[in-house]
């Protein structure tokens, strides 16, 4: 199958006002798509509607099958996992905690996440809540990866993060990419132009582009036009 997600005619409201209003998109089976655009647009309420945190209509299929009229633990259970972009871990809980609870396997990648987040090894039992922006990013990732999803809906990962730990991250995700297929959301372009082939760009609650991540980056024109950014810049937000 070419295609892992489809995603069609989505609509999505919050308290009854409408943030996305007709979203239609693919993702592929392998790689990296990113979601692109201006702030505001419905780039998160997007990722949020798959997963039916919020009130939505329209046809969600995953690898084949409608998952549009399940709750949002069915979808996850069906191998969706989300990253949120506020990290959400339990903060009076320690690290080794917040991993056990995301296990939904009899045999999770424990030796993987710890491969690719050795400091969290080190901190498994310190509290959470006490830990960096950055390790409690890692420990977000960190969740969903250790299940076999069939793929990863990450929302912002690097928002607000010092430049080493945004590499921790782009590595990381790079490294998963090359076993589940990623739906990334994405504010810095540097990160977007190392890690996404394809792109999504959302623009007032629609798909307006669709393409070759490069395609935009490589395009100041188009760029400019599509994120109101230049090339150079870092944020799409």
């Amino acid at each position: 199958m070419s295609n892992i997600l489809e995603v069609v005619g989505l609509r999505c409201s919050i308290a009854g006002q409408q943030v996305v209003e007709d979203v239609t998109f693919e993702v592929p089976a392998t790689g990296i798509t990113a979601v692109l655009g201006r702030n505001g647009v419905g780039k998160t309420s997007t990722l949020r509607g798959i997963l039916g945190l919020i009130q939505r209509s329209g046809r969600v299929t995953l690898a084949g099958e409608r998952i549009d009229g399940l709750p949002t633990h069915r979808i996850v259970q069906r191998g969706v996992g989300y990253v949120p972009e506020d990290r959400e871990v339990f903060a009076k809980l320690s690290v080794a905690e917040n991993l056990a609870l995301a296990e939904r396997q009899k045999n999770p990648r424990r030796e993987f996440v710890a491969n690719l987040f050795p400091d969290l090894v080190q901190r498994r039992d310190q509290q959470a809540g006490t830990l960096s922006g950055g390790q409690q990013q890692m420990v977000s990732v960190a969740r969903a990866l250790l299940n076999d999803n069939q793929i990863l809906l990450v929302d912002e990962p690097t928002k607000g993060l010092a430049p080493k730990i945004v590499a921790e991250v782009t590595d990381a995700l790079l490294e998963a990419s090359k076993l589940v297929p990623i739906l990334l959301v994405e504010q810095n372009l540097e990160v977007v132009r190392r890690l996404a082939t394809g792109a999504i760009v959302i623009g007032g609650g629609r798909v307006i582009h669709t393409g070759p991540a490069l395609s935009i980056l490589d395009d100041p024109d188009l760029t400019r036009r599509l994120l109101g950014v230049h090339a150079e810049s870092e944020a799409t937000t």
